[in-house]
C-alpha cells in the first residue's frame, strides 16, 4: 500500500508498507524535496524491493518533465532488490543523478548498465 501526503510546500512523502507476517513490516519511503533552484531530489529510505519498484518508477515519471533536474538520494536505503537495481540503472542511464549511493549498490547498478548495453 502506498500513501502520499504533502509536507509543507516543497516536500511530498510517499510511504509504502506491506505486512508479511506478525511483527514484520517492510517499508520504503520516498520523500520529494524541491530545492530553491527547482531541482527535485527523491530521498529514499528503507528497503526497495520488487513491491516498491513501481512506486519508484511512478515517482520518477511524475518528475521527468521537471526542467530543474532530478536526483535520487539513497543515503538511508538499507536493502535493494535486483528489480530496484535495474530501475536505478535505467534511471541513471536516462540522466537521473544517483546521490549518496552505497558502494555495493553502485557496483550492482554499474553491472546492470553494462548488461543492458
Amino acid at each position: 500500500m502506498a500513501v502520499c501526503r504533502k509536507v509543507g510546500g516543497t516536500r511530498t512523502v510517499v510511504t509504502a508498507t506491506d505486512d508479511f507476517e506478525p511483527g514484520y513490516t517492510m517499508t520504503c519511503r520516498i520523500e520529494r524535496v524541491l530545492t530553491p533552484d527547482g531541482f527535485v531530489v527523491l530521498r529514499m529510505s528503507g528497503r526497495i524491493d520488487c513491491t516498491y519498484v513501481a512506486t519508484l518508477r511512478e515517482s520518477m515519471e511524475r518528475e521527468k518533465t521537471n526542467k530543474g533536474g532530478l536526483a535520487i538520494d539513497l543515503t538511508e536505503v538499507t536493502l535493494v532488490s535486483r528489480e530496484a537495481v535495474d530501475a536505478l540503472a535505467v534511471a541513471e542511464a536516462n540522466g537521473i543523478e544517483l546521490r549518496n549511493c552505497p558502494g555495493y549498490v553502485r557496483e550492482w547498478v554499474s553491472r546492470a548498465k553494462e548488461s543492458h548495453d
